[in-house]
Order: structure tokens, then C-alpha cells, then sequence
């Protein structure tokens, strides 16, 4: 127990711990319990199923379950061993999918990983070189380039040699100047492109802005580094430069193992029954899952959308905070699974899906050999989240920490491999699988940050984001508050539209905090000043409209401009008045055909004049017309005229030649249709009238199911003519 308590301890960056502790007390996270997993790995030979760490609510609790697992013969998998430099390494499966993205996109910045920091303070130029040369030597992985062999990519270990850290001299610009340039040459530095045959895949640039200022951009490729490997590089170039300033040489611990390393023992431990075991449990997990996270854009999505992106910055009050965090450990979660399950909540609202995938990286460092190494091991991990029944916040608690328990106990798969086997189609237009990611940072004690001595770091804000998903969130857990970051593809959404998401996140969270046991269904959204725009501001649409129906307001034009052109149609002009005498008389023909108010009349007619009389002839009538075109399929017509209840349809000759049996036609064309209308009078026919009556159906296309018809009153149509702000009608129209 004692021994236990002592793994655990590390694993938070704590003294010591109580056997008694509560576990989520601590704060628990997925990273750090996955650290505890590794360490207990190491220390019994045995594989702690990450669940035990939820399960067990003491230390003491989780020892005797270790202890059972080591009775039972559980053994741990083989460690990680040194291999022979003498053939051609192979990638790791994270570092292959990368390089195929490489190969698919050639200059893409989109894995760039820039660091920019200004120093301040006296800076031992030669110390800082040492430092970095100091850690090429001591990371084969920082001197790797890729290479191509038999049709397989293969990694080139080169021999150490000085990083190439250029320096630039700013100080005789002026220093308005001198500040703008920098933080452009930052932007320059970062959407640089690497080669990743040739290499270097490590960059380092040195501007100098005065006797006692500097900016340090130093750029990476993704498939040499990643998050975790930024700290180490802090941490062992912070420590190389201290003791170089004193002239001495920094004693860093041995590496046992090199990425390299790394790379051929995954190849091996992902085979045979573990492979299986692991697609399988993802391949069931993820079956039938959405492939788009539907959350309206504010333009378009389309193939080839631009990378660039942007981040809102934002943050929890330290109450809710503390709120969150009792929650967590209330209901036996992290605080990563409480956020979650917020995030997850507001996708839902915003997509109206209960079924979504979220993304979420995961360190990849499952042994205890790789913790200290520079290397790409994040792995991606499909969170599924089922938003399914009326569910309260614990419901949908348990349900996300199940996912996450199962998540991480399979997370040794490679993600690309999952998308292999899943058969994900893949777009242009979207990500695969999810389209969202979230991350949880916990930071203690400032570690990640660069130690120069005297010197003062602080970032530079210098380039803009690259955007690899749509929507990418971000906590910081480093203090009372939570920080967040929302990092949005600006090619789909406003600034604003993420601002009021963020807001939104907020609202949900605090809810969640307050009560629990709640209904999601039951929460708005909605607060103070967006409360009022959406249900005071946006709904007072009053407006004084004329009461009247389209056919009348076409009688008044008629009567006032009775010459006026009201139809052209190649050589043909109808005037107002003459359309109006025609319209009437068909009127008559179709009341004295059982036509009245709603009665639905079908038009099938090719554009012209024939079908503008038609369709005001039916609405004159009392009726509603229903358009088809005649190129449409018999099948289609009998459908939509079963469907609106269609019994008469006004034709002729050249487009009625499809109509099914189950209509009558009006041949407008015939001789003695002719003859009857010339009996009718030009008088209109006396029929009732309402704006509220139906005008006209039409149907959709019918692409995505069965045809839909609209049903569309006269008073719609006369708001749109008389008062719209996107019409501008004139008085001649």
C-alpha cells in the first residue's frame, strides 16, 4: 500500500499521499491515472485495467486489486529494448500517417508545431546553442529524416551535428518597426514548410531587438514531436543552459530507448490477439456512428477548405470552477468527463443529434520508458457520445465515463489504423470520423515553461492557428479558473457565432453545477441580453399588410394600369387588363368544374403565357394550384397529384402526354375548350375569399425520400411582395 501511495504521489506531483485518500480528491485525470497505470506497470509486472482506478475508491482498494492481478498471473506487456541500427527502422503508425498526408499534400503547414518566445535579460548566446545541439545529440528522433525504400517509408537516423540556430539583427529598425517585423518573421517561420526527406525537421531562429532583447522562434514537424515532448525539450534545454552558463556540462538521466525504439516495439505489440482484441472493441464501439458532426456553419462547407484558423479565449468564474470539481468528485468522474459531458451536451443542441463522435487526443506514453522521450506518440481517440432519452446531467455522467473507462483501456490503436479498418469514406470537406476535439491541460508548478536563468520568457503571439478539425476546445486546469480555448476554422464560422457557442458552453456548465439531477431537455440556452433579441427583439414583426388575396391585388394593378405590359413571352405581351378578362373567363369554366376555395387544381403546362393564365385562372377561381413540370416521370405525377388530393389538371396538347389516369385534363389547347370559354362572361366570378386561404403547393425534389409538398397561403405571398427589405419592388412592377 505504502509503495502504491508513493506511484500515485508522482503521478500528481505531490509529496505524499494517504492511503485513505479519496482518488478524484486528488483532482484524478485521464493523463495522470493513465501515468499511475504505467507506473504500477513497472512496478508489479502487472496490467491495471484503468477502470480500477474509478472502481476502487482507495488506495488501499486499488492494492488489493493489484495484488489479485498478480495472484491471477496477469502479466504486463514485454518492455520496450533496444534495436539494432543496422537495417531500415520502420515508422511509427502516428509518424506513417503523417507522412503519408506528405506525400498527399506536399508544403503543407498544417503539422507545424512553432514555439515563439521573447526573452528579456541577458542572454549567453553560445549557452542557448549548447543547449540545442545538446539536445539533437540526446534525441535521435530531432535528427531523423524519411526516406522511401521499396515503396515503404523508413526512418534515417542521422549523426549529430550544430543545429543551425540563424540569427537576425532588428535593432536598426525603428522600434515600432522593429516589433512589427518580428512578429511577421514569427508568422513567416511558422507556415514555413518542411522537407521530410532532406530535413531538418528542427528549426531555430534568433531575432535580436536590443542589447537585452530577443526573439527565440523555434519550429518542429509533428512527426518528430507533440505536446508532451515540448515539456521535455523545455525542461532538459533549461537545464543544459543553466549549467553551460557556469561552464559545466548538465548531467541529464540516460535515455534507456529511442523513439526509434518505441516505433519498432508498437509494430510488434500491435498484432496478432492484441490487434484483434483492440479493433475489434472500436469497430463495435463506432458502428453505425455519424460520419459529420452537423453543427450549423455560418458559409458553406466544400472540398479544400482553408486551414486557417482562429481562437476564442474564455474562462470559468473560480465558483463555478470549485463547483465543477465537487461535481466530479460527487459522481465518481474526472473533471475531464465532467467538461466533456458539457461539450458533448451543447454539440447536441447545436447539431440536433443525439448521436455525435468527439475527438480527443491521448498522451500515447503507456510505459514508463517513453516519458522522457522527445517523439510523436499522441494517439486520437473517438469518444461517442449517446444523448439518447430525456437524460438528467448524472445520467449522462455515468454514460460518458463508461465511454472514456473503455476508451482508454483500448487506446493503444492507432487512429489511422481504426479509419483503415472502419473504411471511413474519405472528403475534403471534413475530418473523418469527428470533426470536434477536446482536451483537458493539467498544469502544476509552471512545468512547460523555458528556464533561462535570469532571463524573462514570455510567448510571442506570432502567426496565425491551422485549424485540423472544425471546432477544437481546449481547458486549462493550471489554477482556481478554468481557461478555455475555442479554436474555430475560420473558412465556417464568424467570430461572434463561436463567442455566443462559448457563452452558450457556460450556461450549460453552470446548470450542470447547480442541479445535477436536472433534465438537459428542460435548460435554455438563452440568458440576459440574447434572451431578449431572440424572444422580445426578433419576434416583433408586426407589420400592416394589406387584407387581401394575390388575385385581387392583380385586379387593382389591372384597373390602374390596364395597358401595361403583365406577361412577355418571346414575341408575345399580354396586358394587364386583357389577362384579367382571360383569367376570368377560365375562372368561370373551372367553377362550373366543382373548383372553389382549396380546391387543389394541378398546372402542367411549359412556361409561357398559357401557364401564367393558369395559375391565376385557379386562384381567381377560389382554388389552389399544384405546378408540375411535364418532363417529369409518370410515376412522379401520379405521386404528387395522389398526394394533394388532385383531380383536375389545366394541360395541352404538348405537355399532358404523361398524365395518369387518375386525373382529368383540361386540354387548353382543344376547339372546344376554346368554344366554352368564349360563352363565359369577362366579369370576375363571385367567390369567397380569404388571405388565409391556401394559393398554391409545391413539392420538393424529392432527392433525399419522398416528394414534400409546401403549402403556401395568399398572405404569404403578399408579404413578401409588399414588405420585404430583399425584393425591391417599384411602383412600374
Amino acid at each position: 500500500e505504502e509503495l502504491l501511495a508513493e506511484i500515485w504521489a508522482r503521478a500528481l506531483g505531490v509529496e505524499r499521499v494517504g492511503v485513505d485518500e479519496n482518488f478524484f480528491g486528488l483532482g484524478g485525470h485521464s493523463l495522470l491515472a493513465t501515468q499511475v497505470v504505467s507506473r504500477a506497470r513497472q512496478a508489479f509486472g502487472v496490467e491495471v485495467p484503468l477502470k480500477a482506478l474509478f472502481e476502487e475508491p482507495t488506495v488501499a482498494g486499488l492494492a488489493r486489486r493489484i495484488e489479485a492481478l498478480r495472484h491471477a498471473g496477469v502479466g504486463a506487456a514485454p518492455p520496450i529494448e533496444r534495436v539494432p541500427r543496422s537495417g531500415p527502422l520502420p515508422l511509427s503508425y502516428a509518424q506513417q500517417r503523417l507522412w503519408l498526408v506528405d506525400r498527399l499534400e506536399p508544403g503543407s503547414v498544417a503539422y507545424n508545431m512553432p514555439y515563439a518566445l521573447r526573452l528579456r535579460g541577458a542572454l549567453d548566446t553560445a549557452a542557448l546553442r549548447a543547449s540545442l545541439d545538446a539536445l539533437v545529440r540526446r534525441h535521435e528522433v530531432l535528427r531523423t529524416t524519411f526516406a522511401e525504400r521499396d515503396g515503404a517509408p523508413v526512418q534515417v537516423i542521422h549523426p549529430p551535428a550544430p543545429v543551425g540556430l540563424g540569427e537576425l539583427d532588428l535593432r536598426d529598425l525603428p522600434e515600432a518597426e522593429r516589433q512589427a517585423r518580428a512578429e511577421r518573421l514569427a508568422a513567416e517561420e511558422a507556415t514555413r514548410p518542411f522537407d521530410l526527406e532532406r530535413g531538418p525537421l528542427l528549426r531555430g531562429t534568433l531575432l535580436r531587438l536590443g542589447e537585452e532583447e530577443h526573439v527565440l522562434l523555434f519550429t518542429l514537424h509533428h512527426i518528430v514531436s507533440d505536446g508532451w515532448s515540448r515539456s521535455v525539450l523545455t525542461r532538459e534545454v533549461s537545464a543544459v543552459y543553466a549549467a553551460a552558463c557556469r561552464g559545466e556540462t548538465a548531467r541529464l538521466p540516460e535515455l534507456a530507448v529511442q523513439y526509434a525504439d518505441y516505433a519498432v516495439w508498437q509494430r510488434e505489440r500491435l498484432s496478432g490477439d492484441v490487434l484483434d482484441e483492440q479493433l475489434e472493441y472500436w469497430k463495435t464501439r463506432l458502428s453505425g456512428a455519424p460520419p459529420l458532426l452537423e453543427v450549423p456553419t455560418d458559409r458553406p462547407r466544400a472540398a479544400g477548405l482553408s486551414p486557417a484558423a482562429a481562437q476564442h479565449g474564455f474562462a470559468l468564474s473560480p465558483e463555478l470552477s470549485s463547483r465543477l470539481r465537487a461535481l466530479s468528485r460527487q459522481e465518481g468522474a474526472t473533471l475531464f468527463m465532467t467538461l466533456l459531458a458539457g461539450w458533448q451536451a451543447l454539440l447536441g443542441r447545436y447539431s440536433g443529434q443525439e448521436d455525435l463522435v468527439v475527438g480527443s487526443p491521448i498522451a500515447g506514453r503507456t510505459r514508463p520508458e517513453t516519458e522522457g522521450l522527445i517523439g510523436f506518440f499522441v494517439n486520437m481517440l473517438a469518444l461517442r457520445a449517446d444523448l439518447s432519452g430525456d437524460l438528467t446531467w448524472t445520467g449522462l455522467l455515468e454514460r460518458v465515463r463508461a465511454e472514456m473507462l473503455g476508451a482508454y483501456d483500448h487506446q493503444e490503436l492507432p487512429f489511422d489504423r481504426l479509419v483503415e479498418e472502419l473504411g471511413v469514406e474519405r472528403s475534403l470537406a471534413y475530418a473523418p470520423v469527428f470533426q470536434s476535439i477536446f482536451t483537458v491541460n493539467v498544469s502544476r508548478g509552471g512545468g512547460g515553461r523555458l528556464d533561462l536563468g535570469t532571463l524573462r520568457t514570455e510567448p510571442l503571439d506570432g502567426g496565425e492557428h491551422v485549424a485540423k478539425f472544425d471546432l477544437d476546445l481546449v481547458f486549462n486546469d493550471g489554477g482556481e479558473a478554468l481557461g478555455a480555448g475555442l479554436v474555430y476554422r475560420r473558412a465556417l464560422f464568424e467570430a461572434g457565432t463561436v463567442a455566443r457557442m462559448a457563452e452558450h458552453l457556460a450556461v450549460l456548465l453552470e446548470a450542470m453545477a447547480a442541479d445535477p439531477k436536472r433534465r438537459i431537455s428542460e435548460l435554455s440556452l438563452l440568458r440576459g441580453a440574447e434572451r431578449a433579441q431572440v424572444l422580445e427583439a426578433w419576434n416583433d414583426t408586426a407589420a400592416e399588410l394589406p387584407r387581401a388575396c394575390v388575385h385581387e391585388l392583380f385586379a387593382e394593378q389591372a384597373a390602374a394600369a390596364p395597358h401595361a405590359p403583365a406577361v412577355l413571352f418571346r414575341d408575345e405581351t399580354v396586358g394587364y387588363a386583357e389577362l384579367e378578362r382571360r383569367a376570368n373567363r377560365l375562372a368561370r369554366l373551372l367553377a362550373s368544374r366543382g373548383v372553389g376555395p382549396e380546391v387543389r387544381v394541378g398546372v402542367c403546362l411549359e412556361r409561357g403565357v398559357s401557364a401564367v393564365l393558369a395559375m391565376l385562372a385557379v386562384l381567381r377561381a377560389g382554388g389552389a394550384y399544384v405546378p408540375v413540370a411535364p418532363s417529369d416521370p409518370a410515376g412522379r405525377l401520379r405521386e404528387v397529384f395522389a398526394d394533394a388530393g388532385v383531380r383536375l389538371v389545366l394541360t395541352d396538347a404538348a405537355a399532358g402526354a404523361h398524365l395518369p389516369d387518375s386525373v382529368e385534363p383540361l386540354w387548353l389547347d382543344a376547339p372546344e375548350t376554346a368554344a366554352l370559354l368564349a360563352e363565359m362572361p369577362e366579369g370576375a366570378p363571385e367567390v369567397p375569399s380569404d388571405p388565409a386561404q391556401l394559393a398554391y403547393v409545391i413539392y420538393t425534389s424529392g432527392s433525399t425520400g419522398r416528394p414534400k409538398g409546401v403549402a403556401v397561403a395568399h398572405a404569404s405571398v403578399v408579404r413578401l411582395v409588399r414588405n420585404t427589405n430583399y425584393l425591391p419592388f417599384g411602383p412600374g412592377e
